[in-house]
């Protein structure tokens, strides 16, 4: 690059290879002018963009501060040069702020160091605040430090680029070019934040679980296998923490949650990844209708603090409003009236029924009636829950760790809360009846037989550990994820995780 070139004129004539030379020769001129930016240890930063934009909203166009001085540092965006000034944008972690260099403010030295100063530099500055005639806020170096020297020019037009996997392969680039991405990481990491304070403040104790098992159990997914040379022994990364939450139920813990890593050997699409966040949480003598209330209380909160304090949220160009209480449906009651009556209880319930509505629905057969009720929900029910909505009363046929309804032994005291068509949380009052789960562990296991992978190999430890008796109890398992994604307005789980798995760079 030449000493009085900018980026946007270099990268018209140059290719990526004579972009990173030139950038080369401009670390060279500035070691040699003793200003190496890679001995650089530390900055006294003492003021942010945000912070100095605040404090010196009250300037008139033209008006310049008293000479007090503020350090700031950040990423160099962009630079102008013209003739004996340089005006230049430095964007931090709170914002971008205008910077204004003047020849004879810095000196000759310092000035002719400022023309090996590029795009993607990062430099820290010492300056004094106005506002530029047009009205921008801008900050007048007085003195500056080169911290790092970015040897790749950075895009362009990062989020013009058509190849999407490579902003996800180098989300680096993509955090410094799209501030819309880091706000999202940000307001992610603020909402897990508030989640943990809310669930602290109703007397839960946060713990973490093993991630390799013996057995990985607590949901239907097919796990990731990994060899432990230590034991010589194949064990599984888990696809839950339910199993183990619950163990510490049983030994008298009563209110526990972990916020942790999952692995599930799946497919991935806008709403899956094979590596994803959970919450879940277990509270002794509470039951379904108990968590229900608790769901719904934290889900307004994180609402509340993603809007600023509004109900209705905007997702995908659709409102959606979180005024409570939310919407509850039953499940086969919903399957009826989205079938318009078609598709009853009796026949849903029934495993030729259910096959026979697979095949009405133009569906692939599935291997066990589970299996097959999962697939009739999932294109019958989920395209009408776009408000949140909790649908409860599942069968026992799908949820082989809930208690059965004491009114209806077919039916669970279990819920699933839906919204912007995603299941976003699911929750039952606990089975702690060992001998019950033994039984529905035993009938998964002829269900496992018959091909279906998604179902887990059982865990008698776990039985063992009710036979010690656990207290009528209820649970929940929340996908951090796509709750990050309802609550960011995000249309791809990919959008919410920093580093989603990618297929190997070639």
């Amino acid at each position: 690059m030449s000493a009085s070139g900018s980026w946007g004129h270099d990268a018209l004539g140059k290719t990526e290879a004579a972009l990173i030379e030139a950038r080369r020769e401009n670390l060279a001129a500035l070691r040699a002018a003793g200003l190496d930016p890679f001995l650089q240890t530390r900055y006294p930063v003492d003021a942010t963009a945000a912070e100095l934009a605040a404090r010196y909203a009250f300037l008139e166009n033209g008006a310049a501060a008293e000479a007090e001085g503020w350090n700031l540092a950040g990423r160099l965006l962009s630079k102008r040069t013209m003739g004996k000034t340089i005006f230049a944008d430095l964007e931090d972690r709170t914002g971008r702020l205008q910077l204004y260099v003047r020849r004879d403010r810095v000196g000759d030295d310092g000035f002719a160091a400022w023309q090996h100063c590029e795009r993607g530099d990062v430099v820290g500055v010492r300056g004094t605040m106005f506002r530029s005639k047009m009205g921008e806020l801008t900050l007048q170096v007085r003195e500056f430090a080169v911290l790092a020297k970015a040897l790749a020019p950075l895009p362009d037009k990062w989020s013009g680029l058509q190849d999407v996997e490579k902003r996800y392969r180098q989300r680096y680039v993509d955090l410094i070019v799209n501030p819309e991405v880091r706000d999202t990481m940000i307001l992610r990491s603020r909402l897990i934040a508030e989640m943990r304070r809310f669930i602290d403040g109703h007397g839960f104790h946060e713990v973490e679980t093993p991630t390799l098992l013996h057995v990985a159990g607590g949901a239907a997914a097919r796990p990731f296998v990994t060899h432990v040379n230590a034991l010589d022994q194949l064990m599984q990364l888990r696809i839950a923490t339910e199993l183990n939450l619950k163990r510490l139920i049983v030994g008298g813990m009563e209110r526990v949650y972990e916020i942790g890593r999952i692995f599930r050997n799946e497919g991935i699409d806008t709403t899956h990844n094979p590596e994803f966040t959970m919450l879940e949480l277990y509270a002794a003598y509470w039951n379904v209708d108990d968590m229900r209330a608790f769901n719904e209380d934290l889900i307004a909160r994180l609402v509340d603090v993603a809007t600023g304090g509004k109900t209705v949220l905007e997702y995908d160009g659709t409102a959606i409003s979180f005024a409570r209480p939310f919407r509850t449906v039953g499940y086969l009651e919903a399957i009826a009236t989205h079938s318009a009556g078609r598709f009853t209880r009796e026949r849903l319930l029934d495993p030729v029924g259910a096959s026979g509505v697979l095949e009405a629905l133009e569906l692939p057969s599935s291997p066990t009636h589970g299996h097959a009720l999962d697939k009739i929900f999932e294109r019958v029910v989920e395209p009408h829950l776009v408000d949140p909505t909790f649908v409860i009363d599942y069968p026992v046929v799908i949820s082989p760790l809930a208690k059965r309804k004491a009114d209806d032994s077919e039916l669970t005291d279990r819920y699933e809360l839906f919204c912007a068509n995603m299941e976003i949380s699911n929750a039952f009052t606990e089975l702690n009846d060992p001998d019950d789960q033994r039984a529905r562990f035993e009938a998964q296991m002829r269900e496992r037989a018959s091909g279906d992978e998604e179902i887990p190999e059982p865990d008698w430890d776990y039985v063992r550990a009710l036979e010690y008796g656990m207290p009528p109890t209820a649970g929940i398992g929340i996908g951090v994820d796509r709750l990050i994604m309802l609550l960011t307005g995000s249309r791809s789980i990919r959008d919410v995780l920093l580093f989603p798995l990618q297929r190997q760079h070639g």
